[in-house]
This record gives structure tokens, sequence and C-alpha cells, in this order.
């Protein structure tokens, strides 16, 4: 195999407690032929300090988190960028079989790698519950791109927060490519902190652009939109699902939470002009 290099791009702010086990885990990769980006929003932390001690290039620039992604992978030397975020933990092979998985088909752009959430609390079982029933589905958006055909297709909407993850990828399906290639290793997600008033906060906070985000989405990609924000689609994921019944205290959980964000997603979308 080749040894392209890969550019991980890691936004951060005030991530000192979570960025020395991210870098950590990218040193530690299998896959030694990578580069560093950490694009810092002026934390007031010492991350700028544990992103130099791992040698990482540090960019400071004020915005969003699409707005770090879009300006780090404007500084990218790679031919292939990850990006991943300062809570994440790379298993060891991840970039390895992402680059050979990406080396094997030039019409490959976009490489998803599945996540786990970890976490003993309550609500973090339910966020990892729930998310291990999107597996394999097209819910699950990429995070290794080709860096070349990123640039092509623009990067990330910077004005869009409402799954904008998904944005790159829909872009690049619309030039022709693969965004749905998978790999087996994933990332640890460390959510340990989780509670119910946090996700909320959180879901209200992305969904101030949904409408922007479906409005401008729904025409290049109808039925991955409709996916995407269907209540529909999920809760049939989960209760055609027998393991979902085997934990009903995860159940509840996971029924609880999407009622609530849907409720909040619809109030936001019905309120934005």
């Amino acid at each position: 195999m080749s040894k392209p290099l890969v550019t991980i791009i890691v936004p951060t702010f005030n991530s000192e407690k979570t960025l020395q086990l991210c870098l950590e885990s990218i040193r530690k990769q299998t896959y030694k032929n990578i580069e560093v980006i950490v694009v810092d929003n002026y934390s007031t932390d010492s991350t700028v300090s544990v992103a130099k001690k791992y040698d990482a290039k540090v960019i400071q620039v004020r915005g969003e988190r699409a707005r770090a992604k879009n300006i780090g992978l404007r500084h990218a030397s790679g031919k292939y960028v990850l990006f991943i975020d300062s809570d994440m933990e790379l298993t060891p092979r991840v970039v390895e079989e992402c680059v050979r998985t990406a080396e094997s088909n030039p019409k490959i752009a976009g490489i998803i790698i599945p996540e786990v959430t970890i976490g003993s609390n309550y609500w973090s079982l339910v966020r990892n519950f729930e998310r291990s029933f999107y597996v394999g589905t097209p819910i699950e958006s990429p995070r290794f791109f080709r860096t070349d055909l990123a640039l092509k297709a623009g990067g990330f909407d910077e004005d869009i927060v409402f799954y904008e993850e998904a944005t790159l990828p829909l872009k690049l399906e619309r030039l022709g490519y693969n965004v749905r290639a998978r790999v087996k290793s994933y990332i640890l997600h460390h959510e340990e902190n989780l509670n119910i008033s946090k996700l909320l906060r959180k879901r209200i906070y992305y969904a101030k652009t949904a409408k922007k985000y479906i409005t401008r989405y729904r025409s290049i990609d109808k039925a991955y939109i409709t996916i995407q924000i269907s209540p529909f689609y999920r809760f049939k994921l989960f209760f055609s699902d027998k393991r979902f019944w085997q934990r009903p205290d995860l159940a509840l959980g996971v029924i609880t939470l999407k009622i609530l964000e849907y409720i909040i997603s619809l109030a936001s979308y019905l309120a934005t002009k």
C-alpha cells in the first residue's frame, strides 16, 4: 500500500481535558504518515500548549466548527483529510484502514468510521445505545475525505450547524463520488458527562438552521434528507430490532430523547422565517 500523507484536523475550544487523549491516539496509529492541524477558537485554557506538545500545527480562528474545519482543510498538505472532535479517540488502525479503502478506488471521496460513545452515566449509555442502531444506515456521515475533492466541493457550509457534517458529503455526491464507503475500525467518542439538559440545549442550538439546511439540500437528495430528519425512519429502526426491546431501560431513554428533540426541531423550524 502506498503511504500518502493524511492530515487530521481537530477543532478545539477549551479542550485541555480531552485533547491529550485525542492526540495520543493519533500518535499511536499504525499508519504513521500523518500531520495534525488543531484549529483553535482562542481557548483560554492550556489547549494550545497541549497541541504544541504533540507537534500539531495550531491555527487560531473565530467561528463555528464548520469554519474551523474549512480553515484546516485549506491548510492541509495531505492527500486525505480526517476530521475529528477533540473529545474523540481513534482506535489504532483507523487511519490505516481508511487509506487502504480510499486507495482502492478513485471514485471514493468519503469514508464512514463507526463511532462508539464512551460514558457510564445513564444518558451516555442511552446515546451509545441509540447510535448503535444507525450503523450501516444513511444516518452515518463520513469523516475521512480526499482533500482535492473536498476543496473542489467547497468544504462544509459555514452558515449551517444543523447536520453541518452532511453538507460536504452531499456536495461530493452531487459531483458523482462515493461517500458511503466504510471501515471496521471505530472512533471512541468520550461523552462521559451527558445529561438530558445538555442534549436538548444542543438540539435547540442546531435546530436554528434546520430550515436553511433542508431548503438548500432537499433538491439535491430528497430521499436522503427525508431519512435524515424523519422520526418515522428512526423509530422504525428501533422498533423493528429485537435488541431495542431487550434493554427497556435504555429504550425508554431513547424514545424520550428523540420525542423531545423532534418537538424542539419542529418548533424551531416553524418559527424560522
